[in-house]
């Protein structure tokens, strides 16, 4: 009797002992394949943001002499380490090292004033807030700074030297990182931009062409983007803008647009630096002129700058530029000709042979002359129809008219 009692004992045990193991090699046969088969069809996209976010940030741990000097022995926190959702690792890929933008302020010619603006009252302080605090609460970095004016006068390379040389993490913002097919997404993505840069403050974020994303709102626009713009404004300055200390957040928005006026209102208000970018005066074009020529042959005796710098009234920075790299292909492609003409092969070493650069060179046919032209016409229409706050006088238009080809 208590055999069979026993050999029922061992059976069940037995069944027991199979059914769980039969369950566990399911369990994890199922979690084995849930596993390798992709339910989700932007995984891919999301692992390889996770790996190039965090590189990014890796990049940012690196140490720089500005790190130090900011902030002594104490050694900054691995930005590494920090934990990012999904949508922060989206704008992290936004993210540029100020070491990786080879612009500077030496870069940039005749905006001298400016940049004094600049350096004063927005890298100093949002990169060193206690030298500014200890003197007054009132001065803090700005919430917001615009540069305006028309195209092609330097605002987008003020922004980059801006970001290289106040050493602060940089998000280069995209219009199309906010922009998403699923209704909600762009609002989480603008929360993720501010989540993001305060995790990272000192933070810069630049909108190039900011009048696309935060234009004036209208009673026809669409639902969705009208939410993300007000998304932006409450995390811009709403109840969620200082943190736990109820210290301000070292978080400056700069802007660059060449039509303020359809920016929204409410945009402009949190935007108390506004510095006009306009078209360069005589004296600008002067040291513009020097700075793209720094490093060009020419020829002294007949590169009359002051020439250039009346005929050249009316031309934005970016037109200058052109024009000089025209002028400078004269030279080269006369001395491919020569060797042409003659027969002789081209050598690496005949660019010793290009002469320098002439003032006639400005107005060959691959030169700068109808640059020039068009230019001077396009200033006219452009001052006909919009008031940029230039301090461009008209007396350097009249002097380019006056002003006869050599």
């Amino acid at each position: 009797m208590s055999s069979a009692r026993s050999e029922k004992w061992q059976w069940v045990l037995q069944e027991l002992f199979l059914t769980a193991s039969l369950g566990a090699s399911v369990y994890y046969v199922v979690r084995y394949l849930t596993n390798k088969i992709n339910f989700d069809p932007e995984s891919e996209q999301k692992e390889q943001a996770r790996r190039k976010s965090a590189a990014i940030l890796r990049r940012l741990d690196q140490p720089t002499d500005s790190d130090d000097e900011r902030q002594g022995a104490h050694g900054r926190p691995r930005k590494e380490d920090l934990v990012l959702s999904q949508y922060e690792q989206a704008i992290a890929m936004d993210v540029v090292a100020p070491d990786d933008i080879p612009v500077s302020f030496d870069d940039i010619g005749g905006l001298k004033d400016i940049i004094e603006e600049l350096k004063e009252s927005v890298i100093y302080p949002l990169t060193m807030p206690g030298l500014y605090s200890s003197s007054s609460s009132l001065l803090s970095a700005p919430s917001g700074v615009l540069l305006y004016g028309p195209p092609g006068c330097g605002k987008t390379m003020l922004a980059k030297a801006l970001a290289h040389e106040s050493g602060a993490c940089f998000i280069n913002l995209h219009i199309s990182t906010l922009t998403e097919k699923w209704y909600g997404d762009s609002n989480k993505l603008v929360n993720a931009v501010f989540s993001l840069a305060r995790k990272l403050e000192p933070t810069i974020v630049f909108i190039d062409e900011i009048d696309a994303v935060l234009g004036t709102r209208r009673s026809g626009e669409h639902e969705a983007s009208g939410m993300a713009k007000a998304e932006f404004m409450t995390h811009w300055d709403g109840l969620t803008s200082a943190n736990t200390n109820g210290q301000p957040q070292r978080i400056m928005i700069l802007g660059a647009t060449n039509r303020i006026q359809d920016i929204d209102e409410a945009i402009l208000r949190r935007m108390p630096k506004k510095f006009p970018v306009s078209l360069p005066s005589a004296s600008q074009r002067y040291k513009i002129l020097k700075l793209v020529l720094k490093d060009t042959k020419i020829d002294e005796e007949k590169l009359d700058m002051e020439y250039l710098v009346k005929v050249m009234a009316g031309m934005s920075g970016s037109d200058i530029k052109e024009a000089c790299r025209d002028a400078a292909m004269v030279p080269v492609r006369e001395m491919i000709r020569r060797k042409r003409d003659k027969g002789e092969r081209m050598e690496a070493d005949h660019g010793l042979d290009v002469r320098g650069i002439r003032t006639e060179d400005f107005f060959k046919r691959a030169g700068g002359i109808q640059t020039i032209k068009k230019s001077i016409k396009d200033h006219n229409k452009t001052t006909e129809s919009k008031d940029w706050s230039t301090e461009s006088s008209d007396s350097d238009m009249e002097d380019a008219a006056q002003v006869q080809q050599p």
